[in-house]
């Protein structure tokens, strides 16, 4: 059996999920902060991709990073390299179509969050960038954590944006979903059914790992023998 697809699609999520980790926040935080209307704007087109069907992210993918896009005309002129059919040509693809999810799960968290603990901090004269760090992410850390987790499990997966802009390539493109879909069109169903088994283990893993996160801020929070009035 070739592992080189669950390499490959972990190698993809996890880069995937380091950038979408930092721009969910930045966007989330910035945006949070925005007038109403403006916000609403800006909430329509962050969102989009999560709404749009992934093979339509991929198709604008292509026009963008393809070799006669925008962005893949100049690196192919400039440094002779091909974004697209590529492994990293995942990642952009993962990066957008889980984008979403990181944002609106971290905002969400960022506007429910007692803003009175900022105010403290800067009645006591910390900077925003030491109220930021040290006060609203710690408080927010479940939020951060379930956006990272639902991230990365939607990357792992991803089929239909990233076989339009890297394919299906064995030992170079090749992921666990589409491996999963070439077996099924070969008639390998055995095999296939051995990767969705790899899939739902990982999938499982992740989140018992979320669910024992869960718990264990529970017991911070109300350690046991505390009861509640």
């Amino acid at each position: 059996m070739d592992w080189y697809p669950l390499y490959n699609s972990l190698r993809i999520a996890l880069i995937a999920t380091f950038f979408t980790f930092f721009l969910g926040i930045w966007a989330a935080w910035y945006v949070a902060k925005l007038p109403r209307w403006l916000k609403g704007v800006l909430d329509c087109l962050l969102t989009l991709p999560l709404v749009l069907p992934p093979t339509v992210v991929g198709f604008f993918l292509l026009k963008i990073l393809g070799p006669r896009g925008p962005v893949g005309q100049i690196l192919l002129e400039v440094w002779g390299q091909k974004l697209t059919m590529t492994w990293y040509a995942s990642v952009f693809a993962v990066i957008v179509v889980t984008f979403p999810l990181m944002y609106r799960t971290v905002r969400g968290a960022f506007e429910a969050f007692d803003r009175s603990l900022l105010y403290a901090g800067k009645t006591l004269g910390r900077s925003n960038t030491w109220i930021f760090w040290r006060v609203l992410l710690p408080g927010c850390k479940q939020g951060l954590i379930a956006g990272t987790v639902l991230a990365f499990a939607r990357g792992l997966g991803e089929y239909g944006a990233t076989s339009m802009v890297s394919g299906y390539t064995p030992g170079r493109t090749a992921t666990i979903s589409t491996t999963v879909y070439q077996l099924w069109r070969e008639g390998n169903d055995t095999l296939a059914y051995q990767w969705v088994l790899v899939n739902l283990a990982i999938s499982l893993a992740v989140l018992l790992a979320i669910n024992l996160l869960e718990q264990r801020e529970k017991q911070v929070r109300w350690p046991v023998g505390d009861h509640e009035v």
